[in-house]
């Protein structure tokens, strides 16, 4: 019976569902987390007629055929990369983006790692570095004597320093776009690599050609919606439920047809 089949893919494929809206669920007050979501797609066909095939001698064809369907599979997990809320910490190194755009990360290999985490800090070279100790690309450091440090919207970085009246400038902070950022690997502590489904990184100042705005003193939020992936969540576990009685209704039948005599 194909009915045991398919209310199987059914049940693994809403499975992987609520594995996805879980991972959701627990990253709600993470950083700069942008939420994932599952796109089903159908199995290939069994053609028995097909549709447009000869039924007769006289060139009649069939308007719709028969074709029975074998069930369902994860196409895709995308993540949605909208923006989440800000919140004020009044912290100076705390950035958030509105907007488009990604910090640029140095990771230890030498690659470029991209996040919408704005969680910086001053490491013991006055280097500002995320909270795994990664710099910033391009890097800024920070003199030691500094009595404070702005970023203006435009990542232009400041630092007041003792005995001068105007403000030093220690660098510009770039953000970078791409045309396809679903298309981006997550590697976990919220980063991301390009890949060629994401397409090259377009680095520009913020606010230049849509690559947003930086507020200091504040991060992202998560992007997650509660409401949503609860109900979303509630439609999954019925769903399992119903395949899961598709396959014991199928074998309701097969019990039944072992026991003719």
């Amino acid at each position: 019976m194909r009915s045991l089949d398919i209310g199987a893919t059914g049940m693994l494929a809403q499975q992987m569902n609520v594995d996805v809206i879980s991972n959701n669920i627990a990253n709600m007050t993470t950083t700069g987390f942008k939420r994932q979501r599952v796109d089903f797609k159908d199995l290939i066909y069994q053609n028995i007629n097909k549709p447009g095939a000869q039924s007769s001698d006289i060139s009649t064809i069939l308007p719709s055929g028969l074709q029975l369907g074998l069930g369902v599979k994860i196409g895709s997990v995308y993540k949605i990369h909208e923006q989440g809320a800000l919140q004020l910490t009044e912290n100076p190194l705390d950035l958030a983006i509105t907007g488009r755009g990604l910090f640029q990360v140095e990771l230890p290999n030498g690659e470029t790692a991209y996040t919408r985490s704005g969680i910086f800090q001053v490491n013991d070279n006055g280097e500002i570095v995320t909270t795994q100790g990664f710099r910033i690309e391009p890097n800024i450091v920070v003199p030691q004597n500094a009595l404070s440090i702005e970023i203006n919207q435009n990542g232009e970085v400041f630092a007041d320093l003792p005995g001068q009246v105007a403000l030093q400038n220690l660098g510009q902070i770039t953000l970078a776009n791409f045309i396809n950022p679903a298309g981006l690997e997550s590697i976990g502590d919220n980063l991301f690599l390009e890949t060629e489904a994401s397409g090259n990184p377009q680095v520009n100042n913020p606010g230049v050609n849509n690559a947003g705005l930086i507020r200091q003193g504040a991060l992202e939020n998560s992007n997650v919606n509660v409401v949503e992936e609860i109900t979303t969540l509630i439609t999954a576990q019925r769903a399992y439920e119903m395949n899961s009685n598709i396959i014991r209704t199928s074998d309701d039948m097969m019990q039944v047809v072992s026991q003719l005599r």
